[in-house]
């Protein structure tokens, strides 16, 4: 499978290769040379790994606020 760079040094990614990634547009590829060889990876977002890393206990917002507008009251005066 052959692609063309242009006067930009643009490409671009056949079907099958993008399917075969998974990627689509906006998504991120890393490129890197390893033995003489282009490499082009996905690079996928990790943030969704630390899901659930956080726990939180319920609480009332409406006091926080509250607390928070007292706390920013009494920085300024």
């Amino acid at each position: 499978m052959n692609s063309t760079i242009t006067v930009k040094y643009q490409t671009t990614v056949p079907k099958v290769v993008r399917e075969a990634l998974g990627i689509s547009i906006n998504d991120v590829i890393e490129w890197t040379v390893e033995k003489g060889r282009a490499v082009v990876r996905p690079v996928h977002s990790d943030f969704l790994k630390f899901r659930g890393s956080i726990t939180v206990e319920p609480g009332d917002i409406q006091a926080d606020i509250e607390a928070a507008r007292d706390a920013m009251t009494e920085r300024f005066r």
